[in-house]
Parts: C-alpha cells; sequence; structure tokens
C-alpha cells in the first residue's frame, strides 16, 4: 500500500465516521441500521462502518478497510452485513465513489409497496430527474442487493433505488452526495406520500423535468468565475 493510498484511506475513514452523523441527524436510521462507504481513489479499496456499531461510537479507528470483493484488509472490527452489496456497485459503476443505505421512514414504506416515487416535485427533478425507481427483492448478505442496485439505476438518473421489502440506497460521486441523495429521497417520499393522503398529485410535463434536471446539475449553486480578460 503506498503512502498516498493510506493518507487517502486515513482522510476517508475520518469523513466517513462523520457522515454517519448526518444519518442520525436526519433521521435515516434507527438503532444501528444503516451504512455509508466510500471508494479509495486509485486502489481496488474502501472504507465502510462496522457492523452491529452504535453510530455514539463510531470513530475513525472504527470504520474498516474492504477490498472490493467484500474481504476485510485493515480494521478490528467486522464490515457492515451490506459489504457485499457496496463491493458489487463499486465493481460494476466506477464512477460511483460513495454509496448509502438506510431504513428511512417514508421512502422504505414505499419500498414496502413495492412502487417507485412518480415525479410530481420540482425538488425531485432537480435532485433526481425523474421517478425514484423501485428494485427488486434480494436477501440480505450477499452481493444480490449490490446486483439490483445496479440494474436498477444503470442508465437512470436517479441516484437513489428503494429495494423492495428493505429501503433506500443512493449512490454518488463521493461519499457526501451518496448521503445528500438520501436526505432528499426520504424528504421527496414524505411529501409525495403526503400529496397523495390529500389527493391526486398534479402530474408534471417531461420536458420540465428535464429542464429543471439540466438546471440543477449544471447551473444551480456556485459556479467557476472565469477570470476577467486584461
Amino acid at each position: 500500500m503506498t503512502i498516498e493510498v493510506s493518507r487517502q484511506i486515513r482522510e476517508l475513514r475520518e469523513t466517513v465516521a462523520r457522515l454517519h452523523s448526518e444519518l442520525t441527524r436526519y433521521q435515516l436510521v434507527a438503532w444501528t441500521a444503516g451504512n455509508v462507504s466510500a471508494r479509495v481513489p486509485g486502489s481496488d479499496l474502501m472504507v465502510i462502518k462496522p457492523s452491529g456499531v452504535s453510530y455514539d461510537d463510531l470513530t475513525a479507528d472504527t470504520i474498516v478497510v474492504c477490498d472490493l470483493d467484500g474481504v476485510l484488509v485493515e480494521g478490528d472490527l467486522a464490515p457492515s452485513s451490506d459489504t457485499a452489496a457496496h463491493a458489487y456497485v463499486y465493481r460494476a459503476m466506477p464512477e460511483v465513489g460513495g454509496v448509502v443505505h438506510t431504513h428511512s421512514s417514508y421512502a422504505t414504506a414505499w419500498a414496502a409497496r413495492g412502487e417507485s416515487i412518480p415525479c410530481h416535485l420540482t425538488a425531485q427533478a432537480d435532485e433526481f430527474g425523474g421517478e425514484i425507481p423501485i428494485g427488486p427483492f434480494a436477501l440480505i448478505g450477499g452481493d444480490d442487493i449490490g446486483k439490483g442496485i445496479v440494474a436498477t439505476l444503470a442508465g437512470h438518473r436517479s441516484p437513489a433505488v428503494l429495494m423492495r421489502n428493505h429501503g433506500v440506497f443512493t449512490i454518488g460521486r463521493d461519499a457526501r452526495a451518496a448521503v445528500k441523495a438520501a436526505v432528499m429521497c426520504e424528504d421527496v417520499a414524505r411529501t409525495a406520500h403526503l400529496a397523495r393522503a390529500l389527493g391526486q398529485p398534479v402530474p408534471m410535463a417531461q420536458a420540465d423535468i428535464d429542464a429543471l434536471y439540466h438546471r440543477y446539475q449544471n447551473v444551480y449553486g456556485q459556479q467557476p468565475v472565469a477570470p476577467a480578460s486584461s
């Protein structure tokens, strides 16, 4: 392991430990459920939450390092029971740098129904580019969940998938982006539930969804400013 990879692992362990507090902050997890992982750039490694450890007890030192087959490489604790799923996503989707899993209440309620979340909100169009899709049922422990995530999200704008009868998995260019997607997924799911409880939500035109998605992904936020010409 090179000095540079060791440095990246140390930084990512700190980042991933800190990002788990966002899951509790936004009430996306209960007890020890849920996890965040991050790919180690330039290597076939990832860092991930250990299995069954309280969020209050997570530190950089407790976050474990695995290879992309899910085998423990560094750390004193057993890795998450979802490690094989995360590893499969990283192997199949080289553009993904972070994966998150939650059982957040509203989004998981849609997963329990086996139903995708239709796009009726500008915020959903911004972040997800359309519906939040439903993925297949798969048992925990092997890489079948990972296969379902990849099969559902490949070629899809959404960084989130509702795995049927299970919960939410999100992906991102890094772990922070995946956590943001998990937060936004629950927010959208809650509003969609309330809208449906009140009546029939109003559909959005696909052209409007496309325009909103393009603006948010390419224009929204702070953009680099070109230096003034002399």
